[in-house]
């Protein structure tokens, strides 16, 4: 195994037991969608809920069945075309923008297929129990885990275009409690020690650890609220050009945006906002969420300068993240929104991307994105660590994305 992946301790039993819970939740989140909701996708950076489950059953049949199950067969060798994401040195790929065209195979093949994988994994490691192996599975499992959170993200989308306002979540949503007060907590300044140090499962861009500067700073005791995003607008934030960065001007210009994504405007000024339990009153106590880079840069400038509480505001740099979380135990942190940073996502000193097939994970894509830290609450259970580094391109807000400030 290549010496930059972490050695998998856990023992054969439990490595199952995890794949097949990962595997049931997958299905789980598509039991409250139609066929025809498990098909359609929204945009070109959105995929059918349908592909998500074959995309992650794919991974398994092409990255672990076929080096390592004796007599392999394909299930069906097109969905090896198909299905393959983003893996050029695999093979082929069906374009991203067209996979709402896939109606074959259905969603009842798909179904067919990931038990048959299932099936196959489970009986290929009870009798290969090599290190490679079990790695390749837990790398599964976390993959598997991102799709469903990708998956929830995306029906949302889906859903918020239809004027029936379709619910996911047919239970109310849960009442938002109000936050504790803000204040600012010092952070940690002067070397810093980033990165994950090992004794768990982590991604090839997590490592290795290193040693940051932190300039002196505090960080936000809580997150910014649909209350302060209101503020916000009431001061035309939107409409005022010096608080943004000039690619960001131009998104709001172009895109004619005012307000965050799954915001609507209602005739006497207050909001309703969409989401997985359909249309509802905004929540001014709640975590702002499907904002944009751009807008959570702005905010941070015109906070600090017209919110009393947030003078000096600005984004937290992503080593400053990872050390107030590993000292803090703020109940915000994970779980609510994913929170962006002023960090552009690059490799860390002498990265090197994992060897082998799965190589093409994430240093390819280590350009014009910035880095998020936390979780949000679509985040599947056990996904979530300090030194986990999400990463979106600047405009991106379809996903639970929302901020944490900081200031010198």
């Amino acid at each position: 195994m290549p010496s930059n992946r972490q050695p998998i301790e856990a023992s054969v039993e439990s490595l199952l037991t995890e794949f097949n819970a990962s595997r049931l939740y997958s299905t789980r989140l598509a039991e409250p969608l139609s066929p025809e909701d498990c098909q359609a996708q929204s945009m070109d950076d959105a995929s059918p809920a349908k592909w998500h489950l074959a995309h992650v059953t794919w991974f398994y049949e092409v990255m672990v069945l076929k080096p390592y199950e004796n007599n392999f067969k394909f299930w069906n060798p097109q969905f090896a075309v198909l299905f393959n994401s983003y893996y050029n040195g695999v093979g082929d790929k069906h374009p991203r923008n067209q996979r709402g065209l896939l109606t074959r195979p259905t969603f009842v093949e798909v179904l067919e297929w990931r038990a048959n994988i299932d099936a196959r994994i489970n009986a290929l490691l009870k009798d290969n129990h090599t290190a490679e192996l079990r790695w390749l599975i837990t790398l599964g499992i976390h993959h598997e885990q991102q799709h469903q959170e990708l998956l929830l993200t995306d029906i949302q989308h889906l859903f918020s275009h239809n004027s029936l306002l379709p619910r996911y979540f047919l239970r109310d949503k849960p009442s938002s409690s109000s936050p504790e007060k803000f204040k600012w907590i010092e952070g940690k300044s002067g070397s810093v020690e980033i990165g994950n140090q090992g004794g768990e499962f982590h991604f090839d861009n997590e490592g290795p650890r290193h040693t940051a500067l932190n300039s002196a700073h505090a960080l936000g005791s809580t997150l910014v609220t649909n209350a302060d995003w209101l503020l916000f607008i009431k001061g035309k934030g939107y409409q005022d050009a010096r608080w943004w960065l000039d690619a960001g001007w131009a998104w709001v210009k172009t895109q004619n945006i005012s307000a965050p994504m799954y915001w609507v405007s209602k005739p006497d000024g207050s909001y309703d906002q969409f989401s997985l339990y359909g249309q509802n009153p905004l929540a001014p106590q709640e975590a702002v969420a499907h904002i944009s880079y751009f807008e959570a840069d702005a905010f941070a400038r015109w906070a600090s300068e017209n919110i009393k509480k947030y003078a000096g505001a600005r984004l937290p740099t992503e080593f400053e993240w990872e050390a107030f979380a590993a000292e803090h135990a703020a109940t915000d942190l994970f779980g609510k929104v994913w929170q962006w940073t002023s960090s552009h996502y690059s490799p860390y000193p002498g990265y090197k991307p994992w060897g082998g097939i799965a190589g093409e994970y994430n240093g390819k894509f280590m350009v014009n994105q910035m880095v998020l830290r936390g979780s949000s609450a679509y985040t599947s259970a056990g996904h979530s660590r300090n030194t986990y580094r999400n990463f979106f391109p600047t405009y991106a807000r379809w996903q639970l994305t929302g901020l944490r400030l900081a200031r010198d």
